[in-house]
């Protein structure tokens, strides 16, 4: 008897950094991956949270993502291994420069999605400067008081 599949996502979305940061600007680029990886990111076995993007000798790193790999080991049915090293992020040479000059004037640059959709696996990265802490409450009294709204007006 066959399990049945799990609806694959078509895109992991890091929901904290909008939480985390006001975004700007976005940017569609390609990732570097190897097979094992992108297994895992076609199955949804990743994770955006805490990751961050950085320049180093003018390209793009996607730092600290995890990615859940499946280990082909016998006798260790569903093992997994969990890899959060650097993987380059593929955009124009234009690009990275406006990306850097923006860093340098003091915002971040986050990865917000891993589109797994098409053919290639893509990273949406925005450039956002980080909420303070009363930023942040903020955020959270606001959705609180539209759910509280939403709400209301499903009862009514």
């Amino acid at each position: 008897m066959t399990k049945p599949n799990k609806p694959v996502p078509k895109s992991i979305v890091n929901r904290r950094a909008k939480f985390d940061y006001a975004l700007d600007d976005e940017l569609v680029v390609g990732v570097t991956l190897t097979g094992p990886e992108t297994r895992a990111a076609r199955d949804g076995h990743v994770q955006l949270k805490g990751a961050f993007v950085s320049i180093k000798d003018n390209e793009l790193w996607l730092n600290n993502t995890s990615f859940s790999l499946k280990l082909n080991e016998k006798g260790k049915i569903g093992a997994r291994s969990i890899d959060t090293s650097p993987r380059k992020l593929l955009a124009k040479r234009k690009q990275i420069d406006d990306l850097y000059a923006k860093k340098q004037a003091g915002m971040s640059i986050v990865p917000i999605k891993l589109l797994t959709g098409g053919r290639f696996i893509k990273v949406v990265i925005a450039l956002g400067k980080g909420k303070k802490n009363y930023d942040k409450r903020e955020t959270m009294k606001r959705r609180d008081q539209e759910r509280d709204i939403n709400r209301a007006i499903k009862n009514i």
